[in-house]
């Protein structure tokens, strides 16, 4: 079901950026952006291991470091039949964690101090879990296919309000400026809104991967309590750029506010825990 949503998602996502590009300037104008923005993207998801674990200022770990949390990621890597990832830690005192790196081969997990301090081995392990099941379903890939078509699409827009503004946007074939202009605008929010929609699916997916993983939902559920409630009052010291890769977002909740699941990169921790108690395991 969740593999049919992103593809869905991903469908839509091409279908703004053809529409788009086409209603600009034909078809080698739109591949032209597309080719642009896919390759910026996938020079960052290349070294996305090093520029994430760079941001969270992280150290990675031996097992002679940390023999019990490395002990633990072991066990449960093998659990998901992965390779064993490199293991990390950020001086964060922030509980969180997230995953990162090009390929199960080249993947790492990543927890803060803030998290081996809060939660108990139980709750450890859900975490763990979720982050190895980002790894399992090549989300990084998932996700820098939709940054790179919203890039794409945003790259356009650029171009036509500049093109509008200039007075040299398209005007052949009965095509409307004003329209070009709506288009300009409309287009990236929706395209964000699609990417955004792409990333709270993969977080669904993790999570129920992860508690079979485990062979358990309760301790991932705990855990996503207590990371919502600590990143409300402990602040992470962190780029923004690097908050989506986190397994709750750790800047804000969005939490009352209309509209603002459109523009959430995590769903609603609630809605997760429940969707959580529908895995069978």
């Amino acid at each position: 079901m969740q593999i049919a949503k992103i593809a869905g998602l991903m469908t839509a996502m091409t279908l703004i950026f053809v529409a788009f590009g086409q209603y600009m300037g034909g078809s080698s104008g739109a591949v032209l952006f597309f080719v642009i923005a896919m390759a910026l993207n996938f020079g960052t998801y290349w070294f996305s291991d090093r520029a994430v674990l760079r941001m969270y200022k992280a150290r990675t770990l031996g097992p002679e470091d940390a023999p019990d949390l490395y002990r633990m990621v072991d066990r449960l890597r093998q659990n998901a039949g992965l390779p064993m990832p490199t293991v990390a830690i950020a001086p964060q005192r922030q509980p969180n964690a997230f995953a990162t790196g090009r390929n199960p081969e080249n993947a790492v997990v990543c927890v803060t101090v803030g998290l081996m301090d809060v939660l108990n081995p139980r709750e450890l392990e859900g975490v763990i879990a979720h982050e190895l099941a980002h790894i399992k379903h090549r989300h990084m890939l998932v996700g820098t296919l939709a940054a790179g078509m919203a890039g794409a699409i945003g790259l356009l827009a650029s171009v036509a309000r500049w093109g509008v503004i200039l007075g040299t946007g398209r005007d052949d074939d009965g095509g409307n400026p004003f329209v070009l202009l709506l288009m300009a605008v409309v287009a990236p929010i929706a395209a964000m809104i699609v990417q955004f929609a792409i990333s709270r699916q993969n977080e669904y997916q993790a999570d129920a991967t992860a508690a079979r993983i485990a062979g358990d939902r309760s301790g991932l559920q705990s855990a996503l309590r207590r990371i919502e409630a600590a990143a409300e009052q402990v602040p992470m010291q962190v780029n923004p750029a690097g908050a989506h890769v986190a397994i709750i977002n750790p800047f804000a909740s969005g939490r009352g506010v209309p509209f603002a699941n459109l523009f959430r990169t995590h769903p609603p921790t609630d809605d997760r825990i429940a969707a959580l108690d529908r895995v069978e395991i």
